[in-house]
């Protein structure tokens, strides 16, 4: 952990495209009502940078604990729990993609937020491969960061409230399909008594999927629906998450009996 360097603030609200941040609190009371037990974790090594995002979101009342290296961002990640979790690719120590695996590989399902100054395609599919919600190229605005943050704590809280309201009702919480059982609450795939290992994606690509058998969905849907957000031209990050699922379910993944491909279309879940 490492102080604010606020002398230095002005220059890097322009050259990172950021907007002074004392601006835009009036206009979030609010959100900075709301956002009172909220915390987030920031593992950003340019600590102007860190400085900056940790105080536009601490001006909207979230509690933010922020660090600069990346194997002291593993070890808070991995012995805290955080709302949401802000990684940078390029870091000292560990870098963000492995911390991002690392999480996901423990069952650490905290929405992470990539951080990232690479521009190529190749950087940001990667992100998403491994497991991470969602990423910000920088520059950045205060407004796309704030909004971005907002959208993934907005979900979680979603998704958080429909568990709570499944948790006494047992036919809600496990899916039967033949020898397949999902036990949403426990994020346990089944096949017979035969437990199968899923990634957070894999299962909330399956899990969509599955509460919605026979209905057919585009990748850019299942793109919305899973990763949470709109970006044309990533469909093939659904194409990868279909295959491997495949690989895991199915007996014949060419001739795949669960996870079905609608030729021109997208994907449907088997509903016979």
């Amino acid at each position: 952990m490492y102080g604010q360097n606020t002398s230095r603030l002005s220059k890097i609200w322009l050259q990172n495209d950021f907007t002074n941040p004392r601006s835009s609190v009036g206009n979030n009371t609010t959100d900075t009502h709301n956002n009172m037990h909220e915390k987030i974790l920031i593992v950003e090594d340019e600590e102007d940078i860190n400085a900056l995002i940790a105080l536009n979101l601490e001006s909207l009342n979230y509690e933010v604990t922020r660090c600069g290296d990346g194997s002291e961002g593993l070890k808070l990640a991995l012995e805290n729990e955080y709302d949401l979790i802000m990684l940078d690719i390029m870091l000292p120590g560990t870098d963000g993609l492995q911390i991002c695996q690392t999480l996901r590989s423990k069952g650490i399902y905290t929405p992470i937020l990539m951080l990232t100054a690479k521009k190529s395609e190749a950087d940001r599919v990667i992100g998403l491969e491994v497991g991470a919600d969602d990423y910000l190229t920088k520059p950045f605005s205060v407004l796309e960061l704030q909004a971005r943050v907002k959208a993934l704590l907005r979900r979680v809280a979603f998704l958080k409230k429909k568990q709570d309201e499944e948790e006494d009702d047992d036919d809600n919480n496990e899916m039967r399909f033949g020898e397949l059982t999902i036990r949403q609450l426990s994020r346990d795939l089944l096949i017979g008594d035969k437990t199968v290992s899923l990634t957070a994606k894999e299962f909330d690509l399956l899990l969509y999927l599955a509460n919605f058998p026979g209905q057919v969905f585009s990748r850019e849907q299942l793109l919305n629906a899973v990763w949470g957000y709109q970006h044309s031209g990533y469909e093939h990050t659904v194409n990868s998450h279909i295959n491997r699922l495949r690989a895991k379910l199915e007996d014949d993944p060419s001739n795949p009996k669960y996870v079905l491909t609608i030729w021109g279309i997208g994907y449907k879940f088997n509903d016979q």
